[in-house]
């Protein structure tokens, strides 16, 4: 073969990498909503590898992980291209696997979520429960072994995980699910469910997009990169292998690496990139 055209495939060859950055740097940098307001908790935010301070009008991305902090009154509301408004109450982590005009899926670890659709398909995951509605107020609670679904207007099917779930009725408004235990449907929420949600959720959210139109959007600062600890539960949940490249940079940080070789075992996709052949 020519030397020339070695060297042609050889630099085709390191480009390639580079190529896929730009590609996953190009769909994380995407805007697909705005923080419409942010009240009583200091809300963080995880951008790429690095945490963020979540300020109102920020703009969202795809990939953002999103912690609101605990204070009873702290509130969250995300206001979407699509329409959607989902608000999340205290101690409450998300991840905004995607969003479109017309669709979108939020992922859960834990705390108090409500979305508000008219329009599209909006899927909100958590490891117990998976809530789609293609119009309609769904309200949802996740602990570590408890997850509850109410929806509140409109239709929702309710499952677990990508199987096809319980289509929503006037008997089945209310479900519940224990870990290890089916998904239990009733016809109204517990009196428990009503009496801990946000008091900010028992009304609609008027969208509040005007109060930042024609406004240049803030840009959040950077607190720090992202810890082991502060990323943990999502590297070692279902959605952990999807954040292997992404937080592939931190284990140039010695501390980083090193918790990740002490929990490889609980770290799908990690081994390859701690020790490639």
């Amino acid at each position: 073969m020519p030397i020339q055209s070695v060297g042609v495939r050889v630099r085709r060859f390191l480009l390639l990498p580079i190529v896929a950055l730009l590609v996953s740097l190009g769909a994380y940098s995407q805007e697909v909503g705005t923080l419409t307001l942010l009240k009583d908790s200091p809300l963080h935010v995880i951008r790429g590898v690095s945490m963020l301070q979540g300020v109102e009008g920020m703009r969202l991305r795809p990939g953002d992980i999103l912690e609101t902090g605990p204070a009873p009154t702290a509130q969250a509301q995300l206001e979407f291209t699509g329409g959607a408004i989902i608000e999340l109450g205290p101690s409450t982590q998300v991840l905004l696997l995607s969003q479109t005009g017309t669709t979108g899926e939020t992922a859960m670890m834990t705390g108090w979520l409500k979305g508000e659709t008219t329009a599209g398909t909006y899927r909100y995951s958590s490891s117990l429960v998976t809530a789609t509605t293609k119009g309609g107020n769904v309200l949802l609670h996740v602990t570590a072994d408890t997850a509850e679904v109410f929806v509140e207007r409109g239709a929702a099917s309710v499952g677990i995980g990508s199987a096809a779930g319980t289509p929503s009725s006037t008997e089945k408004i209310f479900f519940t699910r224990k870990a290890g235990k089916p998904i239990v449907p009733a016809g109204r929420p517990s009196g428990e469910f009503i009496a801990a949600m946000p008091v900010s959720f028992r009304d609609e959210f008027p969208s509040r997009l005007s109060r930042f139109a024609g406004a240049k959007p803030p840009v959040p600062k950077s607190d720090h990169e992202v810890s082991y600890a502060e990323i943990e539960r999502w590297l070692t949940s279902g959605w952990g292998r999807g954040l292997v490249a992404r937080f592939k940079p931190r284990i140039q940080d010695s501390a980083f690496r090193q918790a990740i070789e002490a929990h490889l075992s609980v770290l799908p996709g990690w081994e390859p990139v701690l020790h490639p052949q």
